[in-house]
């Protein structure tokens, strides 16, 4: 299933960075256990849905799955010996920009060892380092 924006007519964006710390989305939302990224970087739209297929296949469709990330940025290219000039080129593929700290998936209503072993799973499927987060319970002590 291919995920990609619904409006993506004249749309040629730059390149967006991915080095630095998230400035959003470095706790825990939905569920009570979370994959966080210790890198930044470009997740394709096939990484996440593997990534997806994964968890879910895992936790045999129990318990719910999260997803915090989207693929808004096209990447795009131009065909090779193509001379200079003629606009930007057609979309290659569609990433969602991942900076340090940011929680890519979170998971809700399965016990912890289900948990850790589908996000371990997920891990396997995505080009960076990632980290096994949870809800902490001092923590939501605190903010209430």
């Amino acid at each position: 299933m291919a995920v990609i924006p619904k409006r993506t007519k004249y749309r040629r964006p730059h390149r967006l960075r991915y080095d630095g710390v998230t400035r959003g989305n470095k706790e825990l939302h939905f569920g009570e256990y979370g994959l966080m990224a210790m890198e930044g970087a470009w997740i394709t739209q096939q990484q996440i849905e593997s990534a997806r297929v994964a968890m879910t296949r895992y936790m045999k469709r129990g318990g719910k799955v999260w997803i915090n990330i989207f693929p808004h940025l096209s990447l795009t290219k131009i065909p090779l010996e193509t001379r200079m000039g003629k606009g930007k080129g057609q979309p290659e593929a569609w990433v969602a920009v991942v900076k340090k700290g940011k929680i890519m998936f979170e998971i809700g209503g399965v016990s912890e060892e289900i948990a850790r072993e589908a996000l371990r799973l997920a891990m396997h499927k995505l080009p960076i380092k990632c980290k096994f987060v949870k809800k902490e319970e001092s923590g939501e002590a605190n903010e209430k």
